[in-house]
């Protein structure tokens, strides 16, 4: 238990910070319904078996109040009714919340520095994390938190109400539907861990290989590898079917165990209240209330049954998300905002998973704040590898790297099915219209969004379709420029623009990187153009340096593939 404690305990720590007051709300309104539910059918029983034996004497009919219970009975099923309504409102409205911070959070942590290889490697398994994985948590609350707290709150309640018959009758039938009714699921939930794993990571890998398979089809056929992928998705829906049919035969014995208990505990109420009414403790109404408490207080343990079942793929979800969700930063030391150096590098070294050759080996580089340095070299030499680095999105395998706070402008423009004003917040969330249009109008596409019907709520398809490839570039440069970081790292950015427009973006660029420090990795001699040094890396060392002014900058330059 207490390592199932610790692995709910980022999870649960995420849910009392997000909903605490409806998640505590949600809580009181479902024990209120089972409470009323229970004193309905127990007053019930009273009112209908007192009721008929009134009839039987003239006497006793004229003096019997069939008021007050009658009141009592449409006030709890009033309030049995509201308070469904309002547990139902409550909890769901709670646990979405809950969701949607828990994906908002597991999204920023994979957006952080690191993640993005991850991501990379492994998109199907991440995705499962964001969807199946986030669904699953909806459990804890709905099917085992709340029902297990109301479950144990009923047994109290019909085992004070029976202890007032007799109190040995109502001690021993809390006790017994404690102890069984929560032993039931708890062994349940243990049986089921193993196949709900099973399950979990067959339904992962059955969208994993479909995925393979749809995308890449073309070489599978090529390689002849088609009729195996197809067998390999078909072995893991054998093997998610036999954990489906564990969990079915799981549930199926706990079904039988809670009938088979529901039973027994009747018959021995039944039995309980037969001598109490023999031996004149108890009325024959009273006797009636009795039975229906004891059926009523049963319920809410038979709702532990599903949770019971998802209970093994709720543990699952949480370990493999919970370390995500206070996850630390990648390993790169930040600098003080105020010192003068942009970043520092001492003998570092770099060596992606699976490399031979480490990209980066004992490079040592400092820039100053509002120096600009051009990186230049082959395809391949580790120029992008340095620019990750600095980004804070690589660790380092060697060495000392600390860097102000920077933003990277890679070479392949990133935009996403929103609208423009969208696409703009990812850099600013907090930016308002007239600092968006600033952004615009530095990156000169003011005067195109403003041509548009809908302006900034101009909506872009999937990859930024609907805006051409240098007004794409153009509104990836806006986002930079809402970026206030002292650190600019481009990576080729006019790469596959035409001349004018590349000239204009790098014009714009400069004017805005005033006072800041700019890293650019390009093999295009406009952009290198703009630096103070220029930095050449081969084999994944930099060999030389130069600055302006000198005859080895204007020979850097002249290697460079022209405007």
């Amino acid at each position: 238990m207490i390592i199932l404690f610790k692995d709910l305990k980022p999870v649960l720590r995420l849910f009392i910070q997000t909903r605490r007051k409806e998640l505590l709300l949600g809580g009181a309104l479902s024990a209120a319904t089972v409470a009323a539910g229970i004193a309905l059918l127990g007053l019930s029983g009273w009112f209908i078996t007192a009721t008929a034996l009134a009839g039987l004497s003239v006497t006793v009919a004229a003096t019997f109040d069939v008021f007050a219970p009658s009141a009592g009975i449409r006030f709890l099923a009033i309030l049995r009714t509201a308070a469904r309504y309002g547990e139902r409102l409550t909890t769901h409205n709670a646990t979405l919340a809950v969701l949607a911070a828990l994906r908002e959070r597991l999204f920023r942590c994979w957006a952080s520095a690191g993640a993005a290889r991850a991501l990379l490697n492994r998109p199907a398994r991440l995705l499962f994390r964001l969807t199946a994985d986030i669904d699953a948590l909806d459990s804890l609350y709905l099917r085992v938190l709340v029902p297990a707290t109301v479950a144990v709150g009923a047994a109290l309640v019909a085992s004070l109400t029976l202890g007032l018959m007799h109190p040995l009758f109502g001690l021993l039938f809390g006790l017994s539907l404690i102890l069984t009714g929560l032993g039931l699921p708890l062994a349940a939930g243990r049986l089921a861990v193993k196949p709900a794993r099973r399950r979990a990571y067959g339904v992962e890998t059955i969208r994993s290989r479909t995925i393979d398979l749809v995308a890449g089809q073309t070489d599978l056929l090529m390689a002849n590898r088609l009729a195996a992928q197809q067998q390999a998705i078909a072995a893991a829906d054998t093997y998610t079917a036999k954990a489906d049919d564990w969990l079915n035969r799981i549930e199926t014995g706990v079904s039988f165990g809670f009938g088979l208990f529901s039973t027994v505990l009747l018959v021995a109420a039944l039995l309980t209240v037969a001598v109490l009414m023999q031996f004149g403790a108890i009325t024959a109404p009273v006797a009636a209330l009795g039975l229906l408490v004891v059926f009523a207080a049963t319920e809410p343990f038979a709702a532990l049954r599903r949770g019971a079942m998802e209970f093994g793929r709720t543990i699952l979800a949480a370990k493999r998300i919970g370390p995500r969700l206070s996850a630390a930063e990648a390993d790169f030391a930040p600098m003080a905002p105020a010192h003068e150096l942009a970043f520092a590098l001492q003998n570092i070294t770099v060596a992606h998973d699976g490399a031979a050759l480490p990209a980066l080996r004992n490079v040592s580089l400092e820039l100053r704040r509002g120096e600009h340095i051009a990186i230049i070299g082959r395809s391949g030499a580790g120029k992008s590898t340095l620019l990750s680095l600095l980004a804070g999105e690589l660790p380092s395998a060697d060495g000392i790297a600390a860097a102000l706070d920077a933003t990277l402008l890679t070479q392949r423009t990133e935009l996403f099915q929103d609208t423009l004003r969208g696409n703009l917040l990812l850099a600013a969330p907090g930016a308002d219209d007239d600092r968006l249009r600033e952004a615009l109008d530095a990156a000169g596409l003011l005067a195109d969004v403003d041509a548009l019907p809908s302006g900034l709520d101009t909506p872009l398809g999937e990859g930024g379709m609907g805006l051409s490839g240098g007004q794409s570039r153009r509104l990836a440069l806006a986002r930079l420029f809402l970026r206030d970081t002292p650190l600019w790292l481009l990576d080729e950015p006019t790469e596959g623009l035409d001349g004018r427009t590349a000239r204009d973006v790098l014009h714009r660029l400069a004017l805005s990187a005033e006072g800041r420090a700019l890293v650019i990795a390009t093999h295009i001699r406009r952009e290198a153009a703009l630096a103070d040094r220029i930095a050449i890396i081969a084999n994944g060392r930099i060999t030389e340096f130069s600055r302006r002014g000198e005859a080895a900058f204007e020979k850097a330059l002249d290697q460079l593939r022209p405007d």
